[in-house]
């Protein structure tokens, strides 16, 4: 596995002496980059000719150079570096020079495309795998060639990938790691075999490709003027065609094993591709287009470092100006929980399902990308649109890897239903922070049905469940009310032979049931008790996801706290099991009016206005604490700014969310001098006087957009950390802030 290695760019162990071997684009242009960064004391060159040699010391590139390494083995010792910097075929004769006259304390490394080769070239040399030598691969490079080419910015930004073995001793590695990050590399490592089989199919099967298409057409006498006319795409295709032709030659050879296979897989897909042109397949098409548009699209945003949504970047803080009030008419986002479902009942129904106002935020989309990965032809999203080709309830393919969900437990939990149901096994993962919530209470469940799920120490994450296992109904009595527990079995009762049962031990969001019952399928629901059988089907349809009342509430309370405010929120679905938000307001005397109510799509909507009126403190009633879980880090803001206590008890879910949002909330108030008490399965707020600081969110996008709405009556400016992650669940955040009146300022 991949995995990055995380240090300063300032070596912690200063290189001696850099030894170039071999002065084309790679090798010069470290040698250029170290000098640049003052990172080694001096730079010496190696080449097979006097006139590179001449050059490479005439343009700075090196401090001076010899045509065999023996020319200075003498003077090397610990902290000096080798770095072989030729062909890969070529690498075994460079370290039969080396290896009679090179200290075993200097540090040895490579930058060759293939490691196997360059291991199998070592150990053989060597008769085994010194500690001295690390091997590695820069992912850089350009068209040009020769030391002329050096280039001191070359690795700025670019990926260095060091496979280190067992053999490998720890400081050698640390030194190379250090050099790379001098100069301006981002550095992983990766073991061998994995390395020459990722290379292969993203960059050695391009070239093979690259190169055969430029030579099938230039010996085509009836495509003459094809070169003369080629579009940029074209060009830019073929553009890695220009590249050193016996670099080429030999990492073909080298890497034969893994060049071959990715080749075959390729080529097995061109003749499917081939096949549905002939036939006018259109959705085989389809298929083809969009899931590559949508895997190069990610690939994108992954090289620069982005999340699915473009807007997300990896460090962001809020500043906050105090004081104001929000007015105006406000459509927030589309439903996240109605987004997530949209995407997998539409996968699992016959025929093609259209969804408009699609939430196109980070967790919602990593549930779509889960079911692109299962085979699924999603088009869009596009402003909200989104049309799904539903494979049915057993059309689901088996994806090429982990399913990763970033930072999503509800795509983790609900996906785990249906993943249990299947025939191939499958994977789940997700970011570091997801990577702590509990998964046992949906795995334990499914165990009983039948499934076999095994997860990493404490019940988390990564999820590996075992297809091809025969799922039994059950009567399952849920020991604390959660949607995500619920629909996650209701999910897997498609698959289960029999009736199955859930029971809450008090009412949570009841989407699930509501879209399968709007999809065809028939689900019986009795107060806490719902229940299906498999067998059925499920028949496409059309959505339209109202505004996420969640996402709605960091306003209503906005507008709740700040004199002056009057604010009214748009196509806001309020499901009644979604609704303690505006229970809970009313109660503590929020002026709160539900306008032009509706039904859309079988989900209850209206527009909600709120004017500020003074808020008391009360004790929040514990049947309310399910249906406005997720809501509660924005209520205790509203609790900051009421006269009088206010007290939650029966909320212990809030502790394994994103974030512990009760001691997380706690903290952050503290900061600002509010007295807030966690407890264990709540807190008890003093309302009072909301001064400013800096506080943490700790990643989690419900304790940023809480503490930026805190601002409006706070008597100093707050500052949020760490909020990138509200792109999760409300994209448009800062801009509909800003427009209501919202003195937010972003910094990245």
């Amino acid at each position: 596995m991949t995995k990055p290695i995380l240090t300063n760019s300032i070596l912690t162990i200063p290189i001696k002496r850099l030894v170039v071997v071999g002065l084309g684009l790679i090798g010069g242009s470290l040698a250029a980059a170290l000098k640049k960064a003052s990172a080694c004391q001096e730079v010496i060159g190696i080449a097979r000719r006097s006139v590179t040699c001449a050059d490479a010391v005439r343009l700075g590139i090196v401090d001076r150079a010899y045509l065999s390494i023996a020319e200075v083995a003498a003077e090397l010792e610990s902290g000096d570096v080798v770095f072989i910097s030729v062909p890969t075929l070529s690498v075994e004769k460079i370290l039969q020079e080396i290896v009679g006259c090179v200290d075993p304390q200097v540090t040895i490394t490579d930058g060759a495309s293939v490691k196997g080769s360059v291991i199998e070239s070592v150990k053989r040399v060597y008769g085994l795998i010194p500690p001295q030598f690390v091997a590695g691969h820069p992912i850089a490079g350009s068209e040009q060639s020769g030391v002329e080419a050096s280039d001191p910015d070359l690795y700025i930004n670019h990926r260095v990938i060091l496979t280190p073995t067992e053999e490998t001793g720890a400081a050698h590695l640390e030194l190379i790691t250090g050099m790379w990050h001098a100069a301006g590399a981002e550095v992983l490592t990766m073991p061998v075999e994995e390395h020459d089989d990722v290379l292969a199919a993203t960059s050695h099967l391009p070239h093979a490709i690259a190169y055969s298409l430029v030579d099938t057409l230039a010996h085509d006498s009836e495509n003459e003027n094809i070169f003369r006319y080629a579009a940029g795409g074209f060009r830019d295709f073929t553009r890695i065609a220009s590249s050193d032709p016996v670099m080429w030659h030999d990492i073909m050879r080298a890497n034969k094993s893994s060049v071959l296979s990715a080749l075959n897989l390729f080529t097995d897909n061109l003749q499917r591709l081939s096949s549905a042109i002939e036939q006018e397949d259109g959705e085989y098409l389809l298929g083809v287009f969009t899931r590559a548009k949508a895997a190069r699209d990610h690939f994108s945003k992954m090289l620069n470092k982005q999340a699915y949504s473009t807007n997300m970047q990896h460090s962001i803080s809020y500043t906050v100006q105090p004081g104001g009030c929000v007015q105006g008419e406000l459509r927030v986002p589309g439903d996240k929980s109605i987004s997530h479902r949209s995407i997998m009942l539409g996968s699992l129904a016959e025929g093609i399902t259209e969804v408009e106002g699609f939430l196109e935020g980070e967790d919602a989309l990593a549930t779509l990308q889960a079911f692109r990965d299962m085979g699924v032809v999603i088009e869009g999203p596009d402003s909200g649109r989104v049309k799904i080709h539903g494979v049915g309830l057993h059309g689901l393919q088996k994806p090429p890897g982990p399913l990763y969900v970033g930072n999503s437990g509800t795509s983790m939990r609900l996906l785990a239903g249906l993943l249990a149901g299947q025939i191939f096994d499958s994977e789940l993962t997700g970011d570091e922070s997801l990577t702590k919530r509990p998964m046992n209470r949906v795995a334990n469940p499914l165990r009983e049905m039948g499934a076999k799920i095994t997860t990493a120490e404490g019940g988390r994450p990564p999820l590996n469940i075992k297809g091809g296992q025969v799922l039994n109904a059950i009567n399952y009595t849920m020991p604390m009310a959660s949607a995500q527990v619920k629909s996650c079995i209701l999910l897997a009762g498609l698959y289960a032979n029999g009736t199955t049962q859930v029971t809450e031990p008090a009412p949570t969001r009841d989407h699930t049931e509501r879209m399968l019952t709007g999809f065809g399928y028939p689900v019986k629901r009795d107060g806490a008790m719902a229940q299906l059988s498999s067998g059925g089907a499920l028949s496409s349809t059309f959505i339209e996801v109202p505004a996420d009342i969640s996402s709605a509430t960091f306003f209503m309370v906005a507008a709740a706290i700040a004199p002056g405010s009057d604010v009214t929120l748009t196509h806001v679905g309020i499901n009644p099991t979604r609704d303690g938000v505006i229970s809970i307001l009313t109660l503590m005397g929020a002026d709160i009016s539900l306008l032009n109510k509706r039904d859309v799509g079988g989900e209850p909507v209206a527009d909600i206005r709120v004017k500020y009126a003074p808020l008391k403190g009360i004790n929040i009633p514990e049947d309310q604490v399910p249906l406005a879980i997720d809501e509660f880090p924005a209520l205790f803001i509203a609790a900051s700014c009421a006269e009088g206590t206010t007290v939650l008890t029966g909320a212990e879910e809030l502790r394994v969310k994103e974030s512990d949002r009760i001691q997380v909330m706690a903290d952050g108030l503290k900061i600002l001098g509010v007295s807030a008490q966690p407890t264990a399965d709540g807190i008890v707020i003093e309302g009072g006087v909301i001064g400013g600081g800096e506080v943490e969110s700790h990643d989690d996008h419900r304790i940023a957009m809480s503490f930026t709405i805190a601002a409006l009556r706070a008597t100093a400016p707050i500052v949020v950390n760490n909020c990138a992650n509200v792109m999760t669940s409300f994209p448009t955040f800062v801009g509909l802030a800003q427009q209501a009146g919202i003195a937010l300022t972003v910094n990245e």
